[in-house]
């Protein structure tokens, strides 16, 4: 069996079984290459196809086997395929990740390395908050993408913060990232000329209709209802009443609210925000200024 008829016969498994995806892939194609190409030991950029291509390659039976049985673990456990690889990939970083934290894949990182800031931010922005940090992958990507900053990395979970601790070494930037355990935005020590987060803003309809993968994550990260709402906005009404003031006054707010636009709309009509253009979309990122935010207190 060739590389490139085992990574296809395992996503007619993936899709027979009813796998569902969206950790990392959107299809059983490229989940079937990833477990394939890593389990294999081989690049997650091999080439299947054109002059350099490795579609030909032939797999070994005992190949085979390790890749069949690490199949069977995604297709019976319905775990996310990062957990059982303990590698997430984001905006082409790697990042360790386990069950203690949710799988990386924030909006939020495409518009950091896509320079979608730099318009609101100047020589004077020094201070970045990653609230919700899980992983830590935010933090890290905003501390590769402007060199000058420092970032507080912060989340209510001390156990995802103990994995944010594997990749804020594993990249090197112990000494630019600090780590925080708090509920909510730190409202002591400095302000922040740039706030990140990703929190839980899943409506309660939705969680109860999340499929096995996503409920393998820690719902805490997922649940926005966790104050008795229903819309997905309790983490997230808290946070907009407690940022300005822990905000400098030329400071912004980049807020990821995945699919809950009209919830958001809904819980905050008066608010005024720029919606910024993502792979997903121009409706799951928003930025808002501290001014903005100060109006609708008024």
């Amino acid at each position: 069996m060739t590389l490139l008829e085992l990574i296809q016969t395992s996503a007619q498994q993936l899709e027979a079984a009813g796998v569902s995806f969206g950790h990392g892939t959107t299809n059983a194609f490229d989940e079937a290459a990833w477990l394939v190409l890593w389990q294999l030991g081989l690049p997650l950029d091999t080439p299947l196809e054109g002059e350099s291509s490795m579609a030909n390659r032939p797999v070994a039976q005992a190949e085979q086997a390790q890749v069949a049985t690490l199949l069977d673990a995604r297709i019976s456990t319905r775990k996310p395929a990062a957990y059982l690889t303990h590698e997430a990939w984001l905006q082409g970083v790697a990042f360790y990740v386990d069950e203690r934290t949710i799988v990386p894949r924030s909006l939020i990182a495409e518009v950091l390395m896509e320079g979608s800031l730099d318009y609101w931010l100047n020589e004077d922005t020094h201070r970045v908050l990653d609230l919700c940090t899980g992983n830590g992958s935010l933090a890290v990507i905003a501390a590769m993408v402007y060199p000058d900053v420092k970032v507080q990395a912060s989340d209510i979970s001390v156990e995802a913060l103990e994995v944010a601790r594997i990749n804020i070494d594993r990249h090197g930037l112990h000494e630019r990232i600090t780590l925080r355990q708090c509920d909510g935005i730190p409202t002591m020590g400095s302000h922040y000329d740039l706030i990140l987060c990703n929190p839980p803003y899943v409506n309660a309809q939705s969680m109860a209709a999340l499929p096995p993968e996503f409920q393998a994550e820690p719902a805490l990260a997922l649940d926005g209802n966790t104050a008795g709402g229903s819309d997905g906005m309790d983490f997230i009404r808290q946070l907009l009443h407690d940022a300005p003031a822990q905000m400098t006054p030329d400071a912004v707010l980049v807020l990821e609210i995945g699919h809950e636009r009209n919830h958001f709309e809904a819980a905050f009509p008066r608010l005024e925000v720029i919606w910024l253009e993502t792979s997903a979309g121009e409706d799951q990122v928003l930025l808002v200024t501290r001014e903005a935010l100060l109006a609708l207190a008024d």
